[in-house]
């Protein structure tokens, strides 16, 4: 599903205008890097919960030349579906 997609299935559901649509979900997603960025941890009860963890460097190595690199620590976000989630896809 493209954000267009995306978009437009929330409007239909919300009974917004895409344009309404569009802004809620900017909105959402602004929310969510900011609080992921402050505070590390979002929680969605019944969705799941979006986090950020500290992933430590490590050797790697390049595919092509099969040479060994230093891939730096960074931080990801991981997410773990929540109990409805799971369900709803079973």
């Amino acid at each position: 599903m493209t954000k267009a997609e995306l978009i437009a299935k929330m409007a239909e559901k919300a009974e917004l205008s895409k344009a309404q649509a569009e802004r809620a979900l900017k909105g959402f997603l602004e929310a969510t890097q900011e609080t992921l960025a402050a505070e590390g941890k979002l929680t969605l009860t019944g969705f799941g919960t979006f986090a950020v963890e500290e992933r430590q460097a490590r050797t790697g190595r390049n595919p092509r030349t099969g040479e060994e690199i230093q891939i730096p620590a960074c931080k990801v976000v991981k997410f773990r579906p929540g109990k409805e989630l799971k369900d709803a896809i079973q």
